[in-house]
């Protein structure tokens, strides 16, 4: 059988990691950023400028342990996000490495629901980071859905509104 790497692409509190949790469950090596941010950086996260960096030297090493995870034959569930074209240029870079399949989840859900999601894991703290609705706004700017021409196996999740 072949592996699979399963990607995610979608605003913040938008069900990128519940979806992933669900994929887990059918059977695969899951991987998230904000668990392996929170063990190593989590002191060094204050900025959004201190995510970019902490999460590009987290990269340098999960890149190549993907690759060996699903060159092993086993499917990921790489639950970092894949909100940029240079975000999932990485995941492309991680690809070539491989003889893997591979989705691309795309997750359509309104910033009203964002909002009201992120609202609550604040105040619940069942997430490591805070996110403000500065910060959601700030970090969604710079959010493009995945083209045509990169090249993915795209499944769309749209989240029902009302």
């Amino acid at each position: 059988m072949t592996p699979v790497l399963h990607l995610f692409c979608g605003k913040i509190a938008s069900g990128k990691s519940t979806l992933a949790a669900q994929i887990a469950c059918e059977g695969a090596v899951s991987i998230a950023e904000d668990a392996w941010l929170e063990g190593l950086y989590a002191d060094q996260m204050k900025t959004g400028a201190d995510y970019l960096r902490c999460s590009a030297q987290l990269k340098t090493v999960m890149g190549p342990h993907v690759s060996s995870l699903l060159n092993a034959g086993l499917s990921v569930i790489l639950d970092f996000p894949a909100n940029t074209v240079e975000q999932r240029a990485w995941m492309r870079d991680v690809l070539a490495q491989t003889n893997a399949a591979h989705q691309l989840h795309v997750l359509d859900t309104p910033d009203e629901i964002c909002l009201a999601r992120l609202a609550h894991r604040n105040a619940t703290g069942e997430h490591p980071f805070a996110v403000s609705e500065e910060q959601f706004r700030r970090f969604s700017s710079h959010f493009v859905r995945p083209a045509a021409d990169e090249a993915f196996n795209l499944v769309m999740h749209r989240t029902p509104t009302g």
